[in-house]
């Protein structure tokens, strides 16, 4: 289970993609496309709810905690802010970005698989994430793993975070995730109406991916490019 949580932790981004084979079944069975704009919003904050819980985590991540490298990295052992809640706020945060999108395609059976298939993934992921942090961390991590859930918030745990909220390091850490829940949901409401009317006819997600597609490419520049989104000891 290790060996596959690593694995899975190099590619736990393409997790959707595993996905796609239903998603297409799913969509290709619709009748009617729904313009139900007030649905389309609510999911959308559901996923937004996601973002915003990853944005406090990353807001407040000293330096070589909660990044999003290939392999298992760990400066130190996070155990405040969220992180004194739940063992592991971003999955959490995940989670909520997860359902968000699949809900919109309003077929129980493809939200049922896409949540039986989003635990053992996830799981696996956290079993050789923690085992990773216990042989780093010894009894440091043995003494925050058995009083802190793993994904249940524990709220009376609550300790406030060391360092101060940083915006920017939120937008360098997190613009991608934005543009991802962007593209995902414009990618099934244009298949949704793709397979129903055979062709495009709202364009409410196809404006927000432009209008982020732009901000993604320019945010991408500024941190590939300059040191304007660097923050110092994060």
């Amino acid at each position: 289970m290790e060996k596959i949580g690593r694995i899975f932790f190099k590619w736990r981004s393409f997790f959707p993609f595993i996905l796609l084979p239903f998603l297409f079944l799913a969509l290709k069975e619709k009748t009617e496309y729904y313009e139900d704009i007030s649905f389309k919003i609510l999911c959308l904050s559901i996923s937004f709810a996601g973002l915003v819980i990853r944005c406090i985590v990353g807001g407040y991540a000293p330096k070589g905690t909660s990044g999003r490298e290939s392999t298992q990295v760990a400066e130190k052992l996070n155990t405040k802010g969220l992180y004194s809640l739940i063992r592991h706020p971003l999955y959490f945060g995940n989670f909520f970005i997860f359902i968000g999108m699949v809900l919109l395609t309003k077929t129980w059976w493809f939200i049922l698989i896409s949540v039986i298939l989003f635990f053992p993934y996830y799981a696996s992921i956290i079993f050789a994430e923690e085992r990773f942090l216990r042989e780093k961390f010894g009894e440091t991590f043995l003494k925050y793993y058995q009083t802190t859930p793993a994904i249940i918030p524990k709220f009376k745990n609550w300790q406030k975070p060391e360092l101060p909220f940083s915006f920017k390091n939120v937008v360098n850490r997190e613009f991608q995730t934005l543009f991802g829940i962007i593209v995902g949901f414009t990618f099934i409401d244009a298949l949704s109406q793709i397979f129903v009317k055979k062709k495009i006819i709202n364009l409410f997600w196809i404006k927000q991916f432009l209008i982020i597609l732009i901000l993604y490419l320019v945010l991408l520049i500024l941190k590939n490019k300059t040191k304007l989104l660097n923050v110092e000891d994060r």
